[in-house]
């Protein structure tokens, strides 16, 4: 059987990563194609547990080790389950936020960051990343109308500029697995421009 397909989306505060994932989701299904949509921390009770507890003020290597635990615990039940029986996978963050947030936002040493990772994931890497860009005030905006943000998104706008620049590294570092796409355009251009990406991995 043919391993199923990793793909995670990233950006920072009102980006639309949870909006795009279903509409990506639904373009896949209609292929033919069976998907695990998921999301970070969460997907299962262990990391919507962790949601709560990252609403509390936090020392930064606590909650990157909050962050850790969920998941580790999402790999192992969730997603390494779904590729190894052929079903691709959509999750709303992964690795790569805790380099960016953690990391160049709350300046922890990125060596050791990585190598938390690799613990937590088994060096699960996805096979696209779609990171989708915008600027901080902008997303920072639209994320204000939402309700039951985690903790970052009141952070102050020096820390959310930290994180663009940290995933803006990262995809320019892995060009042969990130994607990265104009947030600030329609919701339309922006599911155009990801499904370019996505589809690339059907041929």
């Amino acid at each position: 059987m043919r391993r199923g397909r990793f793909i995670v989306l990233e950006g920072g505060e009102g980006t639309g990563k949870s909006t795009l994932l279903p509409r990506l989701a639904a373009r896949l299904r209609s292929r033919g194609v069976a998907v695990v949509e998921t999301r970070e921390p969460g997907g299962t009770s262990v990391g919507e547990g962790v949601r709560v507890l990252l609403r509390d003020e936090l020392d930064p290597w606590a909650e990157t080790f909050l962050f850790l635990a969920a998941r580790a615990q999402l790999t192992a039940e969730v997603i390494r389950p779904a590729l190894a029986q052929g079903v691709w996978v959509i999750c709303d963050r992964f690795a790569a936020s805790t380099l960016a947030y953690q990391g160049y936002g709350r300046g922890l040493d990125l060596q050791a960051l990585r190598l938390l990772n690799g613990v937590a994931t088994g060096n699960l890497e996805p096979d696209l990343t779609i990171l989708l860009d915008i600027d901080p005030v902008e997303g920072l905006r639209r994320k204000g109308a939402q309700p039951g943000d985690v903790r970052t998104g009141t952070e102050a706008l020096a820390f959310h500029e930290r994180v663009r620049k940290g995933y803006r590294e990262l995809c320019a570092a892995s060009p042969d697995r990130w994607v990265l796409v104009d947030a600030a355009q329609p919701l339309e251009a922006v599911e155009s421009a990801a499904w370019d990406a996505v589809a690339a991995l059907l041929l």
